[in-house]
């Protein structure tokens, strides 16, 4: 694939912009994978360009897995580059930690009218490292928020514990439970410790355009039914200029990609990839795999009707 790679020293973010062999006037930012070059990053640049919209993959810094007071800014540069390309919609799609980027993103930006949030929270989370500091795979910030705004750390719900607590409660839990990665009872944990502030919830009623909210009951790392729940709460309830979609379910585990996606990865075991990771899906990988086919017969009406 053609690509263009940005810098933050001279364009003010990082990431690869995807041009589509195909003219559109759509591009979708792309939150996707730890690197915007990464396995999973390319398929979800060939996912959205079969769909005949453009992608600029971004991520944090090269070679910085971690996030902690990420500058909402930087989507903004992304947006303004876009506009100057002669896009004239754009779309952002973030996973997990990024599912809560993106929809914050979409509430500072109204260029952006299409968003997918795949898993996420309804809260600003605290920033982490993942710089492998005294052998843990990922810590906490040094109060930090996961975003920042003109140069100030964005208000944050606290992780329940510090370094190298954190981590440990992480592998205790994912083990407990038999996964590869759990961390859902220390988010229930922070949430206790810590109930949230206004201050702190993502203002999903400031987005613009179509929403569309991911999540499966069977999440392993947070509720993110439930904070997907208290989203819609929050737009049945305030004022808000956009339509949205949520797509829940029962089996899907974290990784609720659409299959299609997937399927660019590994064409024929990608059910068993993810039933290495997550207990659920090794469980019930019918039920998954219908959910992940699901959620790409619905993102595709979604893309679609975005023409």
């Amino acid at each position: 694939m053609k690509k263009f790679d940005f810098s933050i020293a001279r364009d003010g973010f990082y990431g690869c912009y995807y041009p589509n062999s195909r003219s559109t006037d759509r591009a979708m930012i792309l939150m996707i994978g730890d690197s915007p070059d990464d396995l999973l990053a390319k398929a979800a640049v060939r996912w959205i360009h079969k769909h005949g919209v453009s992608a600029l993959a971004m991520s944090p810094a090269q070679k910085d897995y971690g996030h902690h007071n990420y500058p909402l800014e930087r989507i903004g540069r992304a947006v303004s580059w876009l506009k100057r390309l002669g896009f004239r919609k754009i779309g952002i799609c973030g996973a997990s930690t990024t599912g809560m980027l993106s929809l914050v993103a979409a509430s500072y930006y109204p260029d952006i009218t299409l968003t997918f949030a795949l898993t996420p929270c309804d809260f600003v989370m605290e920033g982490f490292y993942r710089d492998g500091k005294d052998g843990a795979e990922e810590r906490p910030g040094d109060n930090e928020s996961f975003l920042s705004w003109e140069g100030r750390p964005l208000p944050y719900l606290p992780y329940a514990y510090r370094h190298p607590e954190y981590w440990q409660k992480i592998q205790e839990e994912s083990k407990r439970k038999g996964e590869m990665i759990a961390c859902r009872d220390m988010f229930d944990e922070s949430e206790r410790l810590h109930p949230l502030q206004e201050e702190e919830l993502i203002k999903v009623e400031r987005i613009r355009g179509r929403i569309v909210l991911i999540g499966a009951q069977d999440d392993a790392l947070w509720d993110t039914c439930r904070y997907i729940d208290r989203m819609t709460e929050r737009l049945e309830r305030l004022p808000h200029d956009s339509t949205y979609r949520v797509l829940k379910y029962e089996h899907a585990t974290h990784f609720v990609f659409p299959q299609d996606m997937l399927d660019g990865i590994i064409p024929f075991g990608s059910s068993a990839l993810i039933g290495l990771c997550f207990k659920d899906a090794k469980k019930y990988p019918k039920e998954c795999l219908e959910a992940r086919r699901d959620i790409a017969a619905k993102l595709t009406e979604e893309l679609n009707a975005w023409k």
